[in-house]
């Protein structure tokens, strides 16, 4: 077999199996991970759901200002699917909907809680080297 994978048997012709060199989710299996959990506003929504618990949408807009409600919808919308938010609504008048982290999105508790400890350590060290970074000069010396 060549090095781009293995054929499938039954598949018939060149049909192959991807492999790192061709799949990046191969090569960084968190790659799908990442993608879910630290899109734009996904961290700030789950982070306001697992700390104060279930919210209404004006809520959460309140807590996330910067946030459009747009935007707002849009991922609570993609966490629900993603079976991270659970949404609840009650026919009642005027009708109330609320969110709340669900079981799996608060599974990731620990990984936000390691990655503030992360944060709270290091932050200082990332604006440090960014402050060297570009304080010096990039390009190279010119020879005469």
């Amino acid at each position: 077999m060549s090095g781009s994978g293995d054929a499938r048997p039954g598949m018939g012709g060149d049909v192959t199996r991807p492999n790192a060199a061709s799949d990046p989710e191969l090569a960084c299996p968190i790659g799908p991970v990442v993608d879910i959990v630290f899109s734009r506003w996904t961290t700030p929504i789950l982070w306001t759901l697992n700390e104060h618990g279930r919210q209404r949408f004006v809520e959460l807009e309140r807590r996330i200002a910067t946030i459009t409600p747009k935007v707002l919808t849009q991922r609570l919308r993609q966490l629900e699917r993603d079976g991270l938010v659970v949404r609840t609504y009650h026919p009642e008048i005027p009708p109330r909907v609320e969110y709340e982290i669900s079981e799996l999105g608060r599974s990731l508790a620990p990984l936000f809680h390691t990655l503030a400890q992360w944060s709270d350590a290091n932050l200082g060290r990332v604006e440090q080297a960014r402050t060297a970074y570009d304080g010096t000069d990039r390009l190279p010396a010119r020879r005469s």
